[in-house]
């Protein structure tokens, strides 16, 4: 049967083709958002692009065009770390133009305000919700929720492809890959897909400049193996402890020998030191009051989170309903701040605001702590090598008062590749206070790798020291020496 001169099969198979191309990238331009008064004063553009060999995962942003010259300025692709935590989380509380307005909360919708230390202020940026089941990113599949360090980089890169042949006027814009914590599993993987891309002749080309990672994990091993020495830096432990649990451990404090007594009840007393202290940022209050567990030294090693690298267990067993979070006040902790997204996010008319489809996800939530995910991947060090050896540039970031990827760990593997240096260790400044400290060294050709710490910041170093970092990552974007 014909209908306007068509068999009806071919019209279901155009129809069914224009609805699966009208799911591979879906994008809503926002001149205005709940919770903030008046026009937007920076171009927002949130959507979907689809990934993966079915076109089934659908993975969601928010994009946000620098405030200065997009067309000229750089582009940055950020990931915010989790596994499982969204990009939102990064634009709100890290490095975009938006803060919440927390004097002002009374328990309904949260309200911003305008962020004076964005990194739009010098750059464009793509917050991405990765890997799947991650803020607003969905699968159309039962089967694409199941995802690894690796399947996850692969889909980043296929986003970012199809992203930039949807935006061609950003195709020449200087991009570097970006984010913290546990996106320094991803973040390498993603950038060195891009230069094996471009050495085969993909087409668009991305203008792949270099990387940059703050509190990285990159070794899952060697990350928290440095916690012990951290602690006794920054005086949690004892000299006597300290030397007694190197010699009794031989160095090794997360896969102890269990046999060895001696080690296990040093492993004890450093738990019993540390156990209520604020991971994430070790002079804030721990926002979860564990009591030392009597296990410890019985059970294994230092087991302070396995391989997830959330921030300090924040958002455990909270409750995110506004009556709950207008009582806020009584004793300020860092995951009181964390609760205006939830309330923000869950709201229907942001949803829509934000186009968000109906019934995708359950229940948004900043960081998804039950993510279907395997950790395939133990360390990235190999990776940094041989994008640093492609002539790359990078910028490596600590905040020196965290203690879940401390600095003494990812300045053990800096070294380990043994790069000439070319700046010697020394302070950078802001406004003539010293900052942190800074050492930029190179293999053969290019920039090199810029390693810098940030002096009184925590896990997240933007969101506690936004005004230098801006700064940090301003000059390291410009080329000038921090």
């Amino acid at each position: 049967m014909l209908q306007n001169g068509l068999p009806k099969w071919l019209l279901r198979t155009v129809a069914l083709l224009f609805l699966s191309l009208s799911r591979t990238v879906a994008v809503t331009v926002l001149e205005t958002l709940p919770g903030y008064p008046g026009k937007l004063p920076f171009m927002l553009e949130t959507g979907y692009i689809s990934v993966g060999d079915l076109d089934d995962i659908q993975l969601f942003y928010y994009f946000i065009e620098s405030e200065g010259d997009p067309v000229r300025d750089p582009l940055l692709l950020w990931l915010t770390g989790g596994p499982g935590c969204s990009g939102f989380s990064g634009l709100v509380y890290e490095i975009g133009p938006l803060t919440f307005d927390y004097a002002s909360f009374n328990g309904s919708l949260p309200t911003f305000l305008d962020n004076p230390y964005s990194w739009t202020k010098v750059a464009s940026i793509i917050f991405l919700d990765e890997p799947v089941g991650t803020g607003f990113s969905y699968s159309t599949t039962q089967e694409g929720y199941y995802s690894t360090d690796k399947t996850s980089a692969v889909a980043v890169y296929q986003f970012l492809r199809k992203w930039l042949i949807e935006h061609p006027r950003f195709s020449k814009v200087p991009l570097y890959t970006s984010g913290d914590s546990y996106s320094g599993m991803i973040v390498p993987q993603v950038a060195l897909l891009i230069h094996k891309g471009n050495a085969a002749g993909l087409q668009p080309q991305i203008e792949l400049q270099g990387y940059i990672l703050g509190n990285p994990v990159t070794d899952s091993h060697s990350d928290q193996n440095s916690r012990v020495p951290y602690a006794y830096q920054v005086g949690l432990i004892s000299s006597e402890l300290y030397k007694s649990i190197s010699e009794n451990c031989n160095g090794e404090y997360i896969y102890p020998d269990i046999s060895n007594s001696s080690c296990m009840a040093d492993i004890e007393l450093v738990a019993r030191c540390t156990i209520n202290i604020c991971d994430a940022a070790i002079l804030e209050p721990k926002c979860s009051f564990d009591k030392p567990n009597e296990e410890f030294g019985r059970l294994g090693g230092l087991n302070w989170g396995g391989k997830k690298f959330f921030d300090d267990d924040y958002d455990r067993d909270r409750d995110f309903s506004s009556s709950s979070a207008s009582r806020i006040g009584t004793r300020w902790c860092r995951n009181s701040n964390y609760v205006l997204s939830y309330i923000w996010a869950n709201d229907e008319t942001v949803q829509e605001a934000l186009g968000i489809r109906n019934g995708s996800i359950p229940n948004w939530m900043r960081c998804n702590k039950s993510l279907a995910y395997d950790y395939d991947l133990n360390s990235t060090v190999s990776y940094h090598f041989e994008l640093i050896s492609a002539g790359y540039r990078a910028l490596v970031y600590s905040g020196d008062h965290d203690m879940l990827i401390p600095h003494v760990g990812t300045q053990s593997w800096l070294f380990s590749l043994n790069m000439t240096v070319v700046d010697t260790w020394r302070p950078w400044f802001v406004d003539g206070q010293i900052s942190g400290y800074t050492v930029k060294s190179t293999i053969d050709i290019g920039d090199g790798m810029t390693y810098a710490t940030v002096k009184g910041a925590g896990h997240t170093a933007p969101e506690y020291n936004p005004k230098e970092c801006l700064r940090m990552v301003d000059r390291f974007l410009s080329r000038y020496a921090l």
